[in-house]
């Protein structure tokens, strides 16, 4: 089957990577830059990045940071020749039978006047974990905005799980957080910007190992805090690019044809693409047309290779017209761009097999 790749990467890519910004402390370094959220605020385009971090290393041990019940970062340190101890994960360590992340992430704010040159400007201190259900971090923050407010939805990791939470603000100074709004396990939600009558709607994707899947769901809400009437909409697909897990990236994009949805999949090799899902502007549990082949694919040498190869993933992108300004991390561990056209993309969907039908 042809390869179908439609995206125009910036020529600038990488756009950041993790030494141009400082760490957020004395003796750590910042291992990877993933996933931004994106949105426009006072005529610059801004990214809130996923800023990831880990101690220096010592030789012979491995040490990796949490917050400790005082909410302070606390190094923890063992021998690699601890047989208890699996590392053999960059992303996950494991020792006598729990899991610790070897990086610890937060969220920073970088802007833009040109959507190429980011920097950090003055004034918006980053934004870390708090409480016990953020003891291992905050990350992949997905940003709607309705009205003058913007809400951000992000995943808070802890040992007791992966779930969803909810901040919102209008001056990205001051910012009310609402708390676990999808409890474990689950993440990758995606607030919709306008309101289907008069209900709030938003893509999740609850984990099943044992039974189910890594699918995308669909979630109504009258308030933003309280989700109910579940369903699922997108599944995985056996011998596909998208064959081990599916999630959403940022809020679908309003169309004539429908609520177009970039989405990252994975297969078995855990090999990251982005492909498109149309749902129906009335009902959004219908999907009307799905990709049979991913619309981005990791085939730059910074997608290919990094802290964890073989991955385009995305959680923002700003809309003007007809193009999509994507913003994407590559590798899990460099910032990206690249731009798609929204008709390129809906042409693809109408060529599919899966256009007009409601196909999981």
């Amino acid at each position: 089957m042809q390869k179908m790749d439609i995206a125009k990467r910036l020529s600038q890519n990488p756009l950041l990577r993790p030494q141009d910004l400082k760490p957020s402390m004395a003796g750590m370094r910042i291992e990877c830059l993933l996933n931004p959220g994106v949105f426009t605020y006072e005529g610059k385009l801004w990214l809130l990045l996923r800023v990831a971090e880990m101690p220096v290393q010592e030789f012979g041990k491995v040490s990796f940071p949490v917050y400790n019940a005082d909410g302070r970062i606390e190094i923890r340190t063992f021998d690699k020749s601890d047989p208890a101890l699996d590392f053999s994960d960059p992303r996950v360590i494991h020792y006598q039978g729990k899991d610790y992340l070897t990086t610890l992430s937060h969220l920073r704010l970088v802007c833009s006047d040109d959507g190429v040159r980011f920097y950090e400007p003055e004034g918006y201190a980053p934004i870390f974990g708090e409480g016990p259900l953020e003891a291992y971090g905050i990350e992949d923050c997905r940003v709607t905005r309705i009205g003058q407010t913007y809400h951000l939805t992000y995943t808070e990791v802890s040992s007791l799980g992966v779930g969803v939470g909810l901040m919102q603000t209008q001056d990205w100074k001051h910012f009310d957080r609402r708390g676990m709004i999808f409890p474990p396990h689950n993440k990758d939600c995606a607030i919709f910007e306008d309101k289907i009558g008069d209900k709030y709607y938003a893509l999740h994707r609850p984990s099943s190992p044992q039974l189910g899947g890594n699918y995308i769901w669909l979630a109504e809400s009258p308030d933003l805090i309280h989700w109910g009437n579940h369903r699922c909409i997108a599944t995985t697909r056996p011998s596909l690019w998208d064959s081990a897990r599916v999630g959403a990236g940022a809020a679908p994009i309003k169309t004539e044809d429908g609520w177009l949805e970039i989405y990252h999949g994975a297969n078995s090799e855990h090999r990251y693409c982005l492909g498109a899902l149309l749902l129906d502007l009335e009902d959004p549990s219908r999907v009307l047309a799905r990709s049979e082949q991913p619309l981005v694919e990791p085939t730059a040498p910074y997608e290919r290779t990094g802290f964890f190869g073989n991955v385009v993933f995305t959680n923002g992108h700003h809309v003007e017209g007809d193009t999509i300004y994507l913003y994407y991390g590559a590798s899990d561990e460099v910032i990206c761009g690249a731009t798609l056209s929204i008709s390129s993309i809906l042409d693809t969907l109408k060529q599919t097999s899966y256009h007009g039908k409601n196909i999981l």
